[in-house]
């Protein structure tokens, strides 16, 4: 059945359904998404609540601790784009140029931790080194230097940070970042630039930012100038993201002090920092953890979480928390001494108070120095004397790193179908990852039903996941020609609906209640009706989609697709869940009686079909018109990890009937 010649019955059910009061189900205009909105942010608060913890890992031994902590960091680089770890490849390190200042030199080199992707880099030291010596390496955030064509990178932005230590007694490397360096690569990705593959790949940046980091300490290992027992890292705002990172990942850090990078899932997620952050910030969520899990990876080594007070990006009482829970652990170490939080006065910023807690920090832990701090760290560098590059490199590969720093799948998994489970769908409801998603209760419920010149209409409604409870639209003929039924169940995307209820915007303001389907309408469903009349159809619109729809404001619409990654989940995903409660809502119809149930879908509606029939009993048939070829249509965590889509589509072709359809089918 077409797509165009369910409009008029749409229309009817609509109607039906809005009548009944029922507030769930009421259509979203171009001006009104007013009740999808509502929706979707409960559905955050609830899922984000479920998520958070008083307590990171609870009622441990030290030893089982410990074990735990050895699995997280497995878990971490996982979901960093780290499993397995790329090859420690040769360094190519090359030192470009040494320039002497008062009390400091500065070399500019450059480093490569995979071939092509090029580091830039600046190394700190003072004027004189007799002996190895404690060394920080010093991670960005995003600070634009460019000017009049010359780019001399983040690193260049936060020299300061590297004089002080180097007129202080140490060594200290500040490297570039992907973005904003000397090379205009991207951390933008969903942040921006609708780049969802990114999660298919199960790629971040803020994985290769980590690998930098853990290279930079490889490079700096080779140095004679450095003690490799006393390092130590730091960073602000993106810079204290990778900081977690890498102390969480390489033990080889010994004292961390990340300023302003952590804090609490729930204002990422509720809160909305998630809107100010682009995508360097966060690991891809398979796992889904709050942050605590991660910065409880540092402990027992010295560790100083460092913010201001009025921090918007980085709120005060989600630091404050993550320091809470990071603290039991330390003492379950019995190193509660070891873990320290500073907080000044301030906004999102570079401030003075917050350098020189953490130089004391250092000092405390790498020195053994509980000095004050007299000396400022203070700008004295003209910031074109710390270009590395003259000229780019050719075989440059951080601009297209995305592309190739996370690999596709090349040999399919036999057990890929359980690894989807784990990495892609992890974010359905529990029951649902041992194959039990019928042990939810459906709460189906029938909400109205009409008959009228022999059409019968129905609506239904059946519990998804809280909040989402869902409307199946159902009308077949009244008196059906025999015995057997045949029941269609049409999954509809955003374009689907659109198409559908076309002649439902232009009535949504009045009192629907009061509206009275057109003759001309049943007389278009009676005819369809009459060609098949032992078909039960049956449409569905998944969250989102619909009754449903949330805001379409493209940016706000970006972060909360952005939003369903921090929870371990896509808006794919979760439609493709809504798809099996569908089904399941079907089979448990009072006509149903076991009888063949096709599932249909268009486009992105064909996808949650396809992947919705690998999971419980198998349907009759799927009627797949537009199905994409690959997952470029369709966004699920780590999917081309695991499975490629034509191995998919060949799974649910031996599983049942697979019809694919064109746009003129």
């Amino acid at each position: 059945m077409s797509i165009s010649r369910l409009l008029p019955v749409f229309i009817i059910l609509a109607s039906l359904l809005i009548s009944s009061g029922h507030t769930s189900a009421q259509p979203a205009t171009e001006h009104n998404t007013e009740v999808g909105d509502r929706l979707v942010a409960e559905y955050f608060q609830l899922e984000t609540a479920a998520l958070s913890t008083d307590i990171v890992l609870p009622g441990m031994t030290l030893p089982e601790l410990q074990k735990q902590q050895h699995l997280d960091r497995q878990r971490l680089a996982e979901m960093l784009g780290l499993d397995p770890m790329p090859e420690r490849t040769p360094l190519e390190p090359v030192i470009v140029g040494t320039e002497a200042h008062d009390g400091f030199q500065v070399e500019r080199l450059h480093f490569q931790p995979s071939p092509g992707l090029y580091v830039a880099a600046n190394f700190y030291l003072p004027t004189q080194v007799d002996q190895p010596l404690p060394t920080i390496l010093y991670v960005c955030g995003h600070a634009n230097t460019a000017k009049d064509g010359v780019r001399p990178g983040n690193k260049a932005g936060y020299h300061h940070h590297g004089v002080w230590f180097a007129k202080n007694g140490y060594a200290c490397l500040i490297v570039d970042t992907i973005q904003l360096g000397e090379f205009a690569g991207q951390h933008h990705g969903t942040y921006r630039l609708g780049k969802w593959w990114w999660n298919n790949r199960g790629y971040t940046p803020a994985g290769v930012e980590a690998w930098t980091g853990i290279r930079a300490l490889d490079y700096l290992e080779s140095r004679k100038e450095v003690d490799a027992d006393r390092f130590g890292v730091t960073g602000r705002s993106g810079g204290g993201a990778y900081s977690w990172w890498i102390a969480a990942l390489d033990q080889r850090i010994k004292v961390a002090v990340p300023v302003a990078g952590i804090t609490t899932l729930k204002n990422h997620v509720v809160d909305g920092c998630v809107e100010g952050h682009c995508d360097c910030m966060y690991m891809v969520n398979t796992y889904r953890w709050d942050y605590g899990r991660v910065a409880a990876l540092v402990a027992p080594r010295p560790l100083l979480i460092s913010n201001s007070d009025k921090d918007t990006i980085f709120p005060l009482e989600g630091v404050v928390e993550i320091h809470r829970q990071v603290r039991d652990v330390y003492r379950l170490y019995g190193k509660a001494d070891q873990l320290g939080l500073q907080i000044t006065e301030g906004p999102h910023k570079d401030t003075q108070e917050l350098r020189v807690h953490a130089f004391r920090w250092f000092n405390r832990f790498l020195k053994n120095d509980d000095t004050l701090i007299r000396s400022p760290a203070e700008k004295s560098i003209e910031l074109n004397k710390l270009v590395v590059f003259d000229r780019l490199p050719d075989d440059e590969q951080v601009t297209s790193v995305d592309e190739w720093f996370v690999p596709e799948v090349q040999n399919l998994d036999n057990d890929w179908l359980e690894t989807l489970r784990a990495k892609s769908f992890g974010g359905w409801p529990g029951e649902a990852q041992h194959g039990e998603q019928q042990a939810i209760p459906l709460n189906l419920k029938r909400i109205s039903a009409t008959t009228k010149d022999g059409i019968r209409c129905e609506v239904y409604e059946f519990d998804s996941q809280q909040p989402y409870r869902f409307p199946l639209f159902v009308f077949s003929a009244d008196q059906p020609a025999g015995d057997s039924n045949n029941f269609t169940l049409e999954v509809l995307d955003q374009s689907q609906w659109q198409q559908l209820s076309g002649g439902i915007a232009s009535i949504a303001s009045e009192s629907l209640a009061e509206t009275e389907p057109s003759a001309e309408a049943f007389q278009m469903l009676a005819k369809r009706v009459t060609q098949n009349p032992n078909q039960t159809f049956v449409l569905f619109a998944p969250r989102g989609v619909g009754p449903t729809e949330w805001t379409r404001d493209t940016k706000k619409r970006t972060h909360i697709q952005r939003r369903f990654m921090l929870l371990g989940q896509t808006h794919d995903a979760m439609c493709i869940w809504d798809v099996r409660r569908a089904i399941a809502a079907v089979r448990t119809l009072p006509t149903f009686h076991d009888s063949p149930l096709v599932l249909r879908g268009t486009s992105q509606s064909a996808a949650w079909a396809l992947y919705a029939s690998l999971f419980d009993t198998p349907v009759s048939e799927l009627q797949l018109r537009n199905l994409p070829n690959s997952h470029d249509g369709i966004t699920l965590l780590n999917v081309s990890k695991v499975v490629d889509m034509p191995s998919v589509i060949a799974h649910a072709g031996s599983r049942t009937k697979l019809t694919r359809l064109n746009e003129a089918d």
